[in-house]
């Protein structure tokens, strides 16, 4: 399964698209069509077995055991070359909060060449249901190097030693968490999430995709808080509907198209009304940064 997921990359076509003040990459991955077009729904999560599951794993599967409560997996339908899925050996929900430390951990012990990033359990995660995170080749996500941006990064805030950025003119709201101690890290974020709840009335944990690395000495997190998982097209009919399902790497600036109609007819506009419809409005951050 994984030579085939791998070797398929072979055959995988780019477009790069200009929008309003950022750039998308689109990229035509047939083999994603399994993780976009997933049904996530309650109902049908209790009929299948969780592929995460350690005893439903093929029986070839080998994986990495990190600090006794994760295991480290070849994910077999990649986007990248090297793309892993870091599961729970445990069968429990996708909830980031009480993870946040292992989190901080993987970005550091993976690092230089892994980020680590996480889907919320209705923001793109495929198995909602079974906790888990994944890691991609670091660099290779655009906001990654967004982030690094001076020319786009604005200082909003310093808090417990954390400084906070946003990302201007970028057609969908990001927060950018940086810092040097770990517990430090942890609480801001904790305080991120919980301002989330307030300013969007809800006791859940809050719709967001969040990506982690750690360079020279300091951590970076990148928080793209979500009104949605899926754009409405999503759900039309017929040669209406556009197979995108944003998670983090989409939201991130590759949007994985596993239909070649899609790739092939996605516009600038149409993506930037994408990014709109599934981010939080502007003035919604600026609640969530001033409740904190």
């Amino acid at each position: 399964m994984l030579a085939e997921g791998v070797g398929m990359l072979d055959a995988v076509r780019i477009r790069d698209l200009h929008c309003a003040g950022f750039d998308v990459r689109l990229q035509f991955n047939p083999k994603r069509i399994v993780s976009s077009g997933a049904k996530v729904d309650a109902a049908s999560i209790k009929v299948r077995k969780c592929f995460l599951c350690v005893e439903h794993l093929p029986e070839a599967q080998q994986g990495i055991l990190y600090r006794e409560n994760f295991l480290i997996l070849c994910n077999p339908m990649p986007i990248f070359r090297q793309h892993f899925t870091i599961s729970h050996v445990r069968h429990i929900p996708q909830a980031v909060e009480e993870f946040i430390l292992e989190f901080l951990s993987f970005g550091k012990d993976l690092s230089p060449h892994f980020t680590v990033f996480y889907n919320g359990p209705k923001c793109g995660a495929s198995a909602p249901d079974h906790m888990h995170f994944q890691a991609s080749p670091a660099g290779t996500i655009p906001v990654e190097i967004d982030a690094r941006n001076p020319e786009r990064r604005v200082l909003r805030k310093k808090l417990a030693g954390v400084d906070i950025y946003l990302l201007k003119q970028y057609g969908r709201e990001v927060i950018v968490l940086e810092g040097k101690i770990e517990q430090e890290m942890e609480q801001v974020f904790l305080r991120i999430t919980t301002a989330m709840r307030k300013v969007m009335n809800t006791l859940e944990e809050p719709l967001m995709n969040v990506l982690c690395s750690y360079a020279e000495g300091s951590w970076r997190i990148i928080v793209f808080p979500r009104t949605k998982h899926r754009p409405d097209v999503y759900f039309r009919e017929g040669d209406d509907k556009i197979l995108v399902s944003p998670a983090a790497v989409d939201i991130g600036g590759l949007v994985i198209t596993p239909v070649e109609k899609d790739f092939v007819s996605v516009s600038e506009k149409l993506m930037e009304q994408i990014f709109r419809e599934v981010s939080v409005a502007p003035e919604t951050l600026d609640a969530i940064i001033d409740k904190m």
